[in-house]
Order: C-alpha cells, then sequence, then structure tokens
C-alpha cells in the first residue's frame, strides 16, 4: 500500500490562499484530493495523472484551485486560492495505482491509499 502524508493546511482569511501538499511514497497512476466537512461525505476537488500532468476539477472548485505535481519529488500539490468558510474541511490526498476511467477521477470509490488529512479553516 502506498504511504501518504499531506501537508499545508491551516488557518486562512476568507480571499487568502493555502497551498496543500501531499508526499507519495511511490510512483502512481493517478492522486487526488478530497475534503470532507462536518457531518458530510466526501468530496472530489481535483485529481491528476503522475505520468502527463493532465488535471480534472470538480465545478465547485474550477478557477480557483490549481493542482500539480513534481515526479521528481513525488508531490503533488493543491493550490488554494480565493477560499471561501464554505472551504472549511479535512482536506485528504488519495492515490490509485490503476488506472480508472475519466468519470471515476473524482470518485473516492476505489482509491486503496489515503493520507491522513489536514485541516483547512477559513475563517475571520
Amino acid at each position: 500500500q502506498l504511504q501518504l502524508v499531506e501537508s499545508g493546511g491551516g488557518l486562512v482569511q476568507p480571499g487568502g490562499s493555502l497551498r496543500l501538499s501531499c508526499a507519495v511514497s511511490e510512483f502512481t497512476f493517478i492522486v487526488a484530493w478530497f475534503r470532507q466537512a462536518p457531518g458530510k461525505g466526501y468530496e472530489g476537488l481535483a485529481s491528476i495523472i503522475t505520468s502527463d500532468g493532465e488535471p480534472t476539477y470538480a465545478d465547485s472548485v474550477k478557477g480557483r484551485f490549481i493542482i500539480s505535481r513534481d515526479n521528481a519529488k513525488n508531490t503533488v500539490y493543491l493550490q488554494m486560492n480565493r477560499l471561501k468558510p464554505e472551504d472549511t474541511a479535512v482536506y485528504y490526498c488519495a492515490a490509485d495505482r490503476t488506472p480508472r476511467p475519466p468519470h471515476a477521477f473524482l470518485s473516492p470509490t476505489g482509491y486503496d491509499s489515503w493520507g491522513q488529512g489536514t485541516q483547512v479553516t477559513v475563517s475571520s
């Protein structure tokens, strides 16, 4: 099983920015970011195919969040801009070595490795 370690969460004011990092123990097919707000299920935010860097975004974050990767460091980043209070949640990265179809990129089902999560709080 892959090992994933997230970092970069914290408290930020509305309109601010944060960058999350996800260090992955080895090469994988895809890495995705999810979040879970209190009392809600996992929401897929963005994914990236590690071989070619192809990103996919949920409508809720398109234009505000940017996913990228550094294959030399086996690390995937989520740059979050123009943050809103409703972005408050625990953020998780997940990875899967098995290729999956594009419609499943942002579904939490089937991702075999998850990080421990990092809290992001957007508040004044």
